[in-house]
């Protein structure tokens, strides 16, 4: 279907979502430095938030279909490289004498190169598989059992996700079956996560489809993730 966001540009609710899309991934990088324990796994602070930008991936591509996603997707990523650039100049620029934060300032947002061209790299191949998967299992459904969808396109999504990310920022520095209990253990947490936020996931879905007139199904769609302009 074509609707509000096609007919009459982006939608207020169309671009309330994209913001949330976009926060919850910087909030998620800028936050994943620390590392916590809960229930004795040792995790990522970003653990809180990540998962929402999944939830929220899921949401656009049922609701405005795989190519407004891809449009949200990478304006996550110019927004999160911006952002990480606005970090490293402010490293980089003379502190005031009578400032003494440097160090923890470089030491909390001072990436390390390969730590972010593994997050990058993660997340771009986790969001576009979540998207790819959600949008052709919606035609393989014909749009019905709308939590297969969102389970299976996290199982696929955070599981790339994870081992891009794990993989590329640790091996040589972890043993290799640490790497790989690491991996297996974000994946399933992020999965638990989105699985108990399918009914708030549901009632998204439901309240924008009413809202917007819109059920997007992507049968013409071009499912390359760099064709950003044309035909979605």
């Amino acid at each position: 279907m074509e609707g509000k966001c096609r007919q009459k540009g982006y939608s207020s609710y169309f671009l309330v979502i994209a913001c949330l899309f976009v926060t919850a991934l910087i909030t998620s990088n800028i936050i994943a430095v620390k590392l916590v324990s809960i229930f004795g796994l040792v995790l990522p602070a970003a653990i809180i938030i990540f998962p929402i930008s999944y939830i929220i991936g899921d949401v656009l591509t049922e609701v405005y279909g795989y190519g407004q996603a891809r449009r949200v997707i990478w304006l996550g990523f110019a927004c999160n490289l911006l952002v990480v650039t606005a970090f490293w100049i402010g490293k980089i620029l003379p502190s005031a004498p009578f400032w003494k934060g440097q160090e923890a300032y470089a030491q909390i947002l001072g990436y390390a190169p390969r730590l972010l061209v593994a997050s990058f790299l993660a997340y771009l191949v986790g969001e576009f598989s979540n998207s790819f998967v959600l949008a052709k299992m919606k035609l393989a459904t014909k749009g019905k059992w709308l939590w297969t969808r969102t389970i299976g396109s996290t199982l696929v999504g955070e599981g790339l996700d994870s081992l891009v990310f794990i993989s590329l920022a640790f091996y040589g520095i972890m043993p290799i079956r640490t790497l790989a209990m690491t991996i297996v253990t974000q994946w399933l947490v992020k999965c638990g996560y989105e699985g108990l936020a399918t009914p708030a996931t549901y009632l998204a879905v439901g309240f924008l489809k009413r809202r917007e007139g819109l059920d997007v199904y992507d049968y013409d769609t071009r499912f390359n993730p760099f064709a950003v302009a044309g035909k979605s």
